[in-house]
């Protein structure tokens, strides 16, 4: 920018892919702002936290985050800046609680990042703001959305070019923001806000955008993906259809699609178009009919069962994971059994096993039957060492299968790291690749055969 000298500035990512596409938007400001985007904390002014207020760890590792930075006060930075969901979360309470950060900023500050860091930077002190619930920003009806979201700041949307903090071939994809579900344990929809679909034609031309700067896998992330259109008059099937168009993406992985809303014209898209990986990202959180009826969602081990099935059928070697809740209030020990009976039959590659704790503002919080700390994590405990016992065999099945790689980067001399069609990005596992390191190179796909595991990680070799 002219006559605006350059600020080195250094933003942390914590919590998920959306949060990241949500850094990147930041940085992409920033750096239209005049300030320059720095790796190290020790180069810059300004360290800019993007948290995460999704669940007790991750508000903890915000904190302790941000803690870590103003440490670095005396050495050359001069503002330490949370913004992102806790921000968003807590507002005022946060910048109260925690004096060391000199600015929360919520969401309405994004557009105009720059010129409130810039300020903070010459001795301005804003003051938080007072969280509300965003589901009331937008109309309840879906398709009054889209007139209206111009006038609410929603991070994601309105396409700017972003600035990639995080180098390699895959990059998130953000196609839509908040969700209208009211699954009892989640907070989400309070600080996140309704569902708003971004416009195919602004997905596509991001995917572009991220094709021409070295991408070659686009995953999509949303709250959930399977919602997408609703409020514009399209669905999820006609975007993956634009995407597949789209020249140099080699892959298309779909994250978080709601089990209740996989449509069979969905299953249809996701199997029949050429980019679109075998990889079906289900976050069940549970099995037990009567626990999931107190979370606010769907199905039971039947339903799943049968979903799973169809996904097989015509995808036998399909990637499949999910995530799950243990503890939620009133579970018993036979809802743990029935949990534990679908798992070890529903041969998936990789499941996330939480530990349920009350979010402030949700239904969760306030049911009875309350389960004592020390029997949630002993139920966690025993599902996960079954999930790891049912994923490492789910692995080993794959031994002879000849799998499409993503090369990521080298081990040593003589090997390579990457990711299957079937492996999302750093939660399911990866490959190693025997060849030496002028053979491969990062960002490009191969064709491997497995020959080993190692739990749910494969060992292969490149094939012709």
């Amino acid at each position: 920018m002219a006559g605006v000298t350059s600020t080195p500035v250094h933003l942390i990512s914590l919590g998920c892919a959306r949060n990241e596409v949500d850094s990147e938007e930041l940085a992409g400001r920033l750096a239209a702002g005049g300030f320059s985007l720095v790796d190290e904390a020790d180069d810059a002014t300004a360290i800019v936290v993007n948290t995460c207020g999704f669940i007790d760890a991750a508000k903890k590792d915000s904190i302790d985050t941000l803690l870590a930075a103003a440490e670095r006060k005396p050495d050359g930075v001069r503002a330490v800046v949370a913004v992102g969901c806790l921000a968003e979360r807590y507002g005022a309470e946060l910048a109260r609680e925690l004096p060391e950060a000199d600015a929360v900023l919520g969401f309405d500050d994004y557009p105009d990042i720059a010129e409130r860091l810039r300020w903070i930077l010459d001795g301005g002190r804003p003051e938080a703001h007072e969280p509300r619930d965003r589901r009331k920003l937008l109309p309840v009806t879906p398709v009054a959305r889209p007139a209206r979201a111009v006038d609410v700041a929603v991070p994601g949307h309105g396409w700017i070019p972003r600035f990639r903090l995080a180098k390699g071939a895959s990059a998130p994809l953000k196609i839509a923001s908040g969700c209208d579900r009211r699954c009892a344990f989640c907070a989400i929809p309070m600080f996140r806000g309704s569902y708003l679909s971004r416009p195919v034609a602004e997905v596509v031309t991001e995917a572009q955008w991220l094709v021409e700067n070295g991408v070659r896998e686009a995953v999509l992330v949303s709250e959930n993906s399977s919602a997408y259109g609703k409020d514009i008059g399209s669905n999820l099937e006609s975007l993956l259809t634009e995407l597949d168009g789209v020249s140099g993406l080699d892959w298309i992985r779909v994250s978080y699609l709601q089990p209740a809303e996989v449509r069979p014209s969905l299953l249809e898209a996701m199997q029949g178009l050429e980019s679109v990986v075998p990889y079906f990202d289900l976050p069940f959180q549970h099995a037990s009919a009567t626990v999931l009826r107190r979370m606010r969602r769907f199905g039971d081990p039947d339903a799943f069962a049968d979903l799973l099935a169809r996904i097989r059928a015509d995808r036998p070697d399909a990637g499949i994971r999910s995530n799950v809740i243990v503890g939620f209030p009133g579970e018993t020990e036979d809802d743990v059994a029935i949990l534990l009976d679908f798992l070890a039959s529903a041969r998936l590659d990789a499941v996330g096993v939480f530990g349920y704790s009350d979010e402030e503002g949700t239904e969760g919080a306030g049911l009875s039957g309350k389960l004592p700390e020390d029997v949630i994590a002993e139920r966690v405990d025993r599902v996960a060492s079954l999930v790891d016992e049912v994923s490492a065999e789910r692995a080993s099945e794959r031994i002879g299968e000849r799998v499409q790689v993503l090369v990521e980067s080298a081990i040593g001399s003589s090997g390579w790291l990457g990711r299957t069609a079937q492996q999302g990005p750093e939660a399911d596992g990866s490959i190693t690749l025997s060849a030496s390191v002028g053979q491969l190179t990062p960002g490009t796909l191969v064709w491997s055969s497995v020959t080993a595991t190692d739990g749910v990680d494969l060992v292969g070799e490149v094939v012709a």
